[in-house]
């Protein structure tokens, strides 16, 4: 990939803080319009924000939630890195996974809490599942799709040196995923990480980021719900771009020199 398509330097800072500046902006005039019950301003919010950072609750709540995404996110890409390349070197089981897939990432995982509870009850198991599933499917469809773009040279290359299936998965299909296989990892976690969200919002126990917001719009607090939200946009963007971005400059620092 030709890196005459990638900003540098200054450039991706600057950008982020402009987008950063721009929602800033619609907010405060939206908060403008609106009564301050409805829409409070950013002054209001990030001092009830400062004030929710020094109470131990939102560290608990927070360590919930981050506990719940590492556990769900973690599972999903180990399955579905396994499964993906597992598809790789069977074709049946490759067209069977992949119509499972699209059959059932079209159900939003939300979809499963009712059934999740009857069978689990109230507990973290159900949440981390539904994080799990959202985050499974994406991981398992780039790296499926990413292995039918190996050529078939280097597979038959890899055959006739002796490699043998595990090999072929490991020195074959394993590198030549790798781009794609990032690329679904990061849309993975933007699944997760909603779907952590929505169900903690919807499931009444513990305590985690999502069931802040919910108590907030339960009780008519506004801006505990902006502050929550602020929270939730500001912990999502931070993981994305300290923690996998960097993984994937790291794993891929070929495509960046």
């Amino acid at each position: 990939m030709s890196n005459d398509t990638r900003i540098g330097g200054y450039k991706k800072p600057l950008a982020v803080v402009l987008a950063i500046a721009f929602i800033l902006l619609v907010w405060q005039l939206v908060a403008l319009t609106l009564p301050d019950f409805l829409m409070p301003g950013i002054l209001p919010v990030l001092e009830r924000l400062s004030e929710s950072i020094r109470s131990g609750e939102f560290y608990s709540g927070l360590a919930g939630s981050l506990a719940r995404l590492g556990t769900g996110y973690g599972i999903a890409l180990i399955c579905g890195i396994a499964f993906g390349l597992l598809a790789a070197s069977l074709n049946f089981f490759r067209e069977v996974l992949r119509n499972v897939i699209v059959i059932l990432q079209s159900l939003p995982s939300i979809a499963w809490v009712p059934l999740f509870l009857i069978v689990w009850g109230f507990g973290n198991k159900p949440m981390i599942v539904v994080v799990a599933l959202a985050a499974f499917f994406p991981a398992a469809l780039s790296v499926m799709n990413a292995t039918e773009s190996v050529h078939k040279v280097h597979i038959s290359a890899a055959r006739v040196m002796g490699a043998s299936r595990w090999g072929l998965v490991r020195r074959v299909y394993l590198p030549a995923v790798m781009p794609e296989l990032i690329t679904g990892a990061q849309l993975a976690f933007g699944n997760a990480w909603r779907a952590l969200i929505s169900v903690e919002m919807l499931v009444d126990f513990g305590k985690g980021l999502g069931r802040s917001l919910s108590f907030s719009g339960d009780t008519g607090d506004m801006t505990g719900v902006m502050a929550n939200i602020l929270v939730i946009a500001i912990l999502a963007a931070l993981i994305d771009q300290l923690i996998l971005e960097r993984i994937k400059h790291r794993l891929l620092r070929y495509q960046y020199v």
